[in-house]
């Protein structure tokens, strides 16, 4: 549906307020120029810098001079080839710059830290144009020995950006982080690894940025927001064996807001784990909505004592909603719904709304809650002091627990002890839903050139909220179908239907996405 480039709150506003979001984004996301047009001011492919596609020749130099050139405004380019990186890359201080990585980056490199950091950027794109970029960690020559080696990439301080269509293969330590950025958009993203613990797959503390269509295989963390953070959309996840949905953990001066999880399916992996033990701060409206749970360990938890003791006077949880959970767990070893808040700052105003969850093994399962109000499951409807922990059993399933898979659920975990194959990017990241955006196949360095369309922007103060007001654009009609209100209706590559239901016309927002409004 929203597609990248410029994506206009405009559209994801709308989406948000008519499928009833309680936190969305607080503004566009995404880069503020087209691929294609950066392509056309200044392309630079990383062959004529000295790189050598033979899985040898230490590619990190020519990146860095690559990147030194373009920085100012075009695209890197890595053409299709295997890559060595030997010395890590520092990718810094780039306004109007992207990288388009349709090859594949083996480690070979020895060092720690990251091998590519990306920083200080502003209207910054890493992609793959044609959905095979690919990095390959050899991961298992550290885990194997019980060590781990550098992560992946990391983004610091990068705003109006997006990371897109890239396979992560076999990290040998964490995959990607995103460390204090604004107005992102992370998407079609494939991360495969071992499972094994400090291998989160993507780590977010950022502020307005929308995560979606995500696979991850690892040990740790799915997709985990850290403090601080606002503002995050994560929908259309599949984690497929792994340690799961998180938030945290989380210590002293946390600030968690306006976070919004939707069409989360977990094979083999937590629903939502919030994470705490002291500290001091707030998190607070977090929504979980339409979450599928198979064959899990934790299902649903609020666990206010987890790990060592962070000090201070605790964590404060308030306004958190589960909505819509279907599934069940594996080993019935643990509560299916664990809401056990700290009794110095008990948690306010929970809801557990149609939260259908039963086992595989045996004929009952547990709630367990203490210190924690609000509505549903086990939860005291009102009081505000602690109170110890008190579980529930439940001896007869709710009805319409049961729930569609996905024909690429793994049923064993990858080997520790060898490499294993780049998977290509999915088609499908939840049960019946196709992706937001259909994966690149662009010919060349950016796809075609096209000139950028004007936006006209307008900030509303009271809510913090940026919209944008497309020009509207006449799209050629196909009587042959039509697109319901707020679907695609246009855009550069898409064939699908361009005739509006009655009631709505396609209004252009950027070169790749018109909708009907």
């Amino acid at each position: 549906m929203i597609l990248p480039q410029s994506v206009s709150l405009g559209i994801v506003g709308l989406l948000c307020f008519f499928e009833g979001i309680a936190a969305q984004l607080s503004g566009s996301v995404g880069p503020t120029t087209l691929r294609a047009t950066k392509a056309a001011v200044k392309t630079c492919n990383v062959l004529d810098y000295g790189a050598k596609a033979d899985g040898a020749t230490d590619f990190g130099p020519a990146l860095s001079a690559a990147w030194t050139a373009c920085k100012g405004g075009g695209l890197v380019y890595i053409p299709p080839g295997t890559y060595a990186l030997a010395t890590w890359v520092n990718i810094r201080g780039g306004t109007g710059a992207a990288i388009q990585l349709d090859g594949t980056i083996v480690r070979t490199g020895t060092a720690g830290g990251n091998m590519i950091a990306i920083q200080d950027c502003q209207d910054f794109e890493f992609f793959s144009g044609n959905s095979k970029g690919a990095m390959q960690g050899y991961g298992y020559q550290y885990i194997s020995q019980g060590e781990y080696g550098a992560r992946f990439l990391r983004f610091t301080n990068v705003v109006d950006f997006s990371f897109h269509g890239i396979a992560l293969v076999d990290s040998p330590s964490y995959y990607v982080v995103f460390d204090t950025c604004q107005n992102g958009e992370i998407y079609n993203i494939i991360i495969r690894g071992i499972t094994i613990g400090e291998t989160d797959g993507i780590d977010i503390w950022s502020q307005n940025v929308w995560v979606h269509d995500i696979e991850v295989t690892n040990g740790d963390e799915c997709v985990t927001v850290k403090s601080p953070s606002k503002n995050i959309m994560i929908e259309r996840i599949h984690c497929n064996i792994s340690g799961g949905m998180a938030i945290g953990s989380l210590g002293t001066g946390t600030a968690i807001s306006q976070i919004y999880y939707r069409n989360i399916y977990t094979n083999q992996a937590t629903g939502a784990y919030l994470k705490t033990n002291g500290g001091t701060g707030t998190v607070s409206n977090v929504t979980w909505e339409n979450v599928l749970v198979k064959n899990t360990a934790y299902t649903l938890v609020l666990n206010e004592a987890w790990g060592s003791d962070n000090g201070g006077t605790g964590v404060q949880l308030s306004n958190l909603k589960f909505m819509n959970w279907k599934g069940y767990n594996g080993d019935n070893k643990r509560p299916v719904i664990r809401l056990e808040c700290d009794p110095d700052v008990p948690c306010t105003g929970i809801t557990v709304q149609d939260v259908d969850l039963w086992t595989s093994n045996g004929n009952y399962v547990t709630w367990s809650c203490g210190s924690a109000y609000g509505s549903g499951a086990c939860l005291k409807k009102s009081g505000s002091g602690s109170y110890a922990i008190a579980v529930t059993t439940i001896s007869s399933a709710p009805s319409g627990w049961q729930i569609s898979t996905m024909p690429n659920d793994l049923a064993t975990a990858f080997p520790s002890t060898k490499s294993f194959t780049i998977p290509p990017i999915p088609t499908t990241f939840y049960p019946g839903l196709q992706p937001f955006s259909s994966l690149l196949n662009l010919n060349g360095p950016g796809g075609a050139t096209t000139s950028p369309k004007t936006t006209t922007k307008t900030t509303t103060t009271a809510s913090a909220t940026k919209t944008t007001t497309a020009t509207t654009k006449t799209t050629t009609a196909s009587t042959s179908c039509t697109v319901a209100l707020y679907g695609q209706c246009g855009g550069v590559t898409y064939t699908g239907c361009k005739v509006c239901a009655s009631g709505s016309t396609c209004q252009y927002s950027n070169d790749y996405y018109s909708q009907c409004l």
